[in-house]
């Protein structure tokens, strides 16, 4: 997760690299380096940084924004900084945008999120015909252990629900997770769908969403197999970044749709 886009015409396009950065610092350290941001389209763009917070919400979905208060405990928003903050990048151009995170000396031991994200910037001789402002914003996040903090989590509900509005029939399975550490974690693994007599249905992987501290997340599993109207086993088997498998199943019923 390292993306996200605010509409835009087809020939805006900025590319960052990389998209995601892991670090492990102590109290008091910093780490330097930088991204590469390039500009795809066709045109001179001028581009604005800025730093985030961010979480996941229950749809899979990152959030960005300025400031969110729910963040602050685990926000790396105040330890970043980048230059140049804003920039014109020349067609079919790139440049390097330096980033620093320093760690305060009294920074707990724990993990911490934040993300800076590079928007694109109307200027004054951009031809509109319609008067519509357009934007494309990408992003970097960022994520920094204090420390060498334990990963501590379950899974903790599994379950098939009918996709609402869907042209045809069809089903997805929910397997939520709980974290209930001071840091985030990456959770690997599959879930597998299961006839009554144990037959496999239908095996999908873990998508690569981390699951943020002290909060459950709800990975989305859409089938892609048509199910027949009765029950079935969900089976999840997990690794949490503990080099450990977790197990959990749960009995559900495919119900047909009522008239």
């Amino acid at each position: 997760m390292g993306a996200t886009a605010v509409q835009a015409p087809a020939q805006v396009g900025l590319g960052l690299a990389p998209m995601r950065l892991e670090l492990r610092l102590s109290p008091g350290g910093r780490q330097s380096g930088a991204l590469m941001l390039s500009n795809g389209s066709n045109a001179k763009t001028r581009i604005r940084a800025e730093l985030l917070d961010f979480y996941v919400d229950q749809t899979e979905t990152p959030q960005f924004g300025r400031a969110w208060p729910r963040e602050a405990e685990y926000s790396c928003r105040q330890w970043l900084t980048i230059n140049p903050m804003e920039l014109d990048l020349e067609p079919g151009g790139s440049t390097l945008v330096r980033y620093t995170v320093d760690v305060p000396k009294n920074a707990s031991e724990r993990g911490f999120h934040c993300a800076a994200g590079f928007t694109t910037m109307s200027t004054p001789d951009e031809p509109s015909q319609t008067g519509l402002k357009t934007a494309v914003r990408i992003v970097a996040t960022f994520y920094v252990v204090v420390g060498n903090p334990a990963v501590e989590g379950r899974v903790k509900d599994i379950r098939l629900e009918r996709i609402s509005g869907a042209e045809k029939p069809g089903w997805r399975a929910v397997v939520v997770i709980g974290n209930e550490s001071v840091t985030h974690f990456r959770p690997t693994g599959e879930l597998a769908v299961l006839k009554a007599d144990g037959s496999l249905v239908e095996a999908i992987k873990f998508r690569s969403i981390p699951v943020l501290p002290k909060r459950e997340q709800a990975f989305l599993f859409p089938l892609s197999t048509p199910l027949d109207e009765g029950r079935y086993t969900l089976r999840a088997r997990v690794d949490l970044g503990t080099n450990e498998i977790q197990e959990a199943t749960a009995s559900v019923m495919a119900q047909a749709r009522e008239r």
